[in-house]
């Protein structure tokens, strides 16, 4: 029998596994998905992948606690061999394998595309995928990295506190995450990411939208601002209320130094994106700014990833964007120039 928004779910998986991941006749296509995720946006994506001619598998798994390495332990060892032998493969886990021992050895293998659609639900695919104009959102992201990649000098405020400078790092590559057509990591249409050089990360950010950290730290939209002082790129204060306390807690359990490491900052730009649904999606929420912390991913590195024992990332809301010293955003709005009438186009 059908259900509430069968067809607008098929519309969005189909142009997920078509005009995203570009799956081909013959590729193997893996779609991995835990326990407490919804599981009709995986059967979906295999019948869209099965229409399409690819070889299909569902890995429907115990739901880990914690991401990235920290999950590890609670995963089935065939996952570990499936992830790396696939062509193509969509992660919708809520909790992430993003990060973890499967997704470095898949991401790395020079052959397997990884698309990490983590948590989405039904509605979330069809507002954040079914419903944007794919093409006018790569020429508006395009422009976008384009504009911040010439610049050296980056400053990023917003009107809860942050006030963080930084240099951008010429050798490394800037995650545009739109199409994912080429091996590698890949994530949700509406992001851009980038490592800076972190040396030069300085200053107070300031996370008043949420916190996605897995296990304890997994706190999602926040009640009250949790502050991080940095100084060259490294955690040196955790303050604010009873979130920011637990936040300084998982810190101290997972006892890495490298967990206080800056791992990349990302835009925020896709229009549909709502905040309060998953991680996935709120990282998107048009004018943010993300901040991660902890493992770095070689789409960000531009080499070797940098180990650390999860990673966890912070969402500043509305925030005014400046490279050398000519805005990008004002107050989370387009005002650049050269992107007014792009931004537009995406329907923003």
């Amino acid at each position: 029998m059908p259900t509430s928004k069968d067809l607008e779910l098929f519309k969005a998986a189909y142009k997920t596994v078509k005009e995203i991941i570009r799956i081909k006749e013959g590729e193997s296509l893996l779609i991995t998905i835990d326990s407490i995720s919804d599981f009709r946006v995986a059967e979906e994506m295999a019948k869209a992948g099965e229409a399409l001619g690819a070889k299909v598998m569902v890995a429907w798994h115990t739901t880990p606690k914690g991401y990235g390495k920290a999950c590890d332990p609670y995963l089935p060892e065939p996952l570990f061999a499936a992830c790396p032998a696939t062509d193509a493969w969509i992660e919708l886990n809520n909790q992430w394998l993003l990060y973890g021992t499967p997704w470095t050895r898949a991401v790395t293998n020079g052959r397997t595309r990884n698309l990490m659609l983590g948590g989405l639900s039904t509605d979330q695919l069809i507002r954040c995928i079914g419903e944007v104009d794919i093409q006018a959102q790569i020429a508006f992201q395009e422009k976008v990295v384009e504009i911040t990649k010439r610049a050296k000098g980056m400053k990023i405020v917003n009107a809860a506190g942050t006030n963080v400078t930084f240099e951008n790092h010429p050798d490394r590559p800037f995650a545009n995450e739109h199409i994912a057509d080429t091996p590698g990591g890949h994530f949700l249409i509406g992001q851009i990411g980038w490592a800076p050089r972190e040396e030069t990360i300085n200053g107070t950010i300031v996370f008043d939208g949420a916190i996605s950290g897995g296990g304890e730290a997994d706190i999602g939209v926040v009640s009250e601002p949790v502050i991080y002082e940095v100084e060259k790129g490294r955690i040196k204060e955790i303050r604010g209320g009873k979130e920011a306390e637990i936040v300084k807690k998982w810190f101290e359990k997972l006892d890495d130094p490298n967990m206080y490491l800056a791992a990349h900052v990302c835009y925020g730009f896709n229009p549909k994106a709502k905040l309060g649904y998953t991680t996935t999606e709120d990282e998107r929420v048009w004018g943010c700014t993300e901040w991660g912390f902890g493992y770095q991913g070689p789409m960000y590195s531009g080499g070797k990833p940098r180990e650390a024992a999860s990673h966890i990332d912070g969402i500043s809301l509305a925030c005014s964007v400046t490279c050398d010293g000519q805005p990008i955003t004002k107050d989370g709005e387009v005002v650049h120039p050269e992107l007014r009438e792009l931004a537009k186009a995406c329907g923003h």
